[in-house]
């Protein structure tokens, strides 16, 4: 039996859906994919003596900056209780070079834990930072189906609150980023969707996006491993931990109550031959080497004659 055209009602349509088997995730990484570290390296190189080379705190509503050489690791945590934070990623030495949440999305999850790799944009494709220890890791999906280390959403911005709530505010994520990297010679325009760490987020049964208060305690930490040299940018969100987030001037007055800082630790391995004995390398590019078909305008047919 056909299925019925467009000439159908909705309803008859979707009576003669015909059944789909439940279905495989598009990107199942095999044996020796980029998409699967190696779980003992990567827990050996996270159970390593460190030495500190660097540390901060970032206050509410702000955003800081800062480089991390290959092969160190970065821990953020929410010194005083619950706070989201919006992270953003360059490569150090090319900032076109930067992450890229869909793809990493598609790769991975909606939502990323221990052992997930971020992702760099076209055309360099590669693992930017990987996720080495999170300690939310056991919160897996609430009841709303909801999942923390949010993938889904984007950062907060005065653009859209302004469409909404027709109010001017500085200090959202994406203004406090756009302040944070000033300092190195990058733009506004080069700010980017971005990963929300300690944020709760999910999809509803019509679709669509919500937000719920953030799970992490005072202590709570997020690690990653530097893939390469890079630049990394937090925000401390100015709906703190979410759990009196809205649009307008009355919200943003409530929400203060709500935000908290959050503390980043930059360290080295105090034995730095360890990478090479675990088989740890710098990512590489990737290696398409084509040119998107362009020696031949008409696309492949042409190439038939």
């Amino acid at each position: 039996m056909s299925q019925p055209g467009p000439e159908a009602t909705a309803e008859e349509r979707r009576q003669a859906r015909k059944p789909i088997s439940k279905p495989v995730p598009a990107y199942l990484p095999t044996a020796g994919s980029p998409l699967a570290v190696d779980k003992t390296a990567y827990d050996t190189i996270q159970g390593a003596d460190r030495v500190l080379i660097e540390e901060f705190t970032i206050p509410i509503r702000s955003g800081k900056a800062w480089e991390v050489p290959e092969g160190c690791i970065v821990r953020i945590t929410t010194p005083d209780g619950p706070q989201v934070g919006d992270l953003n990623i360059w490569n150090r030495h090319n900032p076109r070079e930067r992450f890229w949440a869909s793809r990493t999305r598609q790769l991975h999850a909606t939502h990323v834990s221990t052992h997930d790799r971020l992702w760099s944009c076209l055309p360099y494709m590669r693992p930017l930072a990987t996720i080495v220890h999170d300690s939310l890791a056991w919160y897996g999906e609430d009841e709303h189906g909801g999942r923390v280390h949010d993938l889904l959403g984007t950062r907060c911005d005065p653009y859209v609150n302004t469409v909404l709530a027709g109010a001017q505010y500085d200090f959202h994520c994406h203004s406090n980023l756009a302040r944070a990297v000033a300092p190195f010679g990058l733009a506004e325009s080069d700010v980017h969707d971005v990963i929300n760490i300690f944020q709760v987020t999910g999809l509803d049964e019509q679709g669509r996006y919500f937000m719920n208060p953030s799970p992490a305690q005072k202590g709570d930490a997020l690690e990653f491993l530097a893939e390469q040299d890079l630049l990394m940018a937090l925000s401390t969100c100015p709906g703190g931990d979410l759990s009196a987030w809205g649009f307008g001037s009355d919200s943003e007055q409530e929400m203060i109550k709500c935000c908290r800082p959050l503390h980043v630790q930059v360290y080295r391995l105090q034995d730095e031959k360890l990478l090479q004995y675990v088989g740890w390398k710098p990512s590489a590019v990737s290696a398409y080497k084509g040119m998107h078909g362009v020696f031949s305008p008409m696309g492949e047919p042409s190439q038939r004659k």
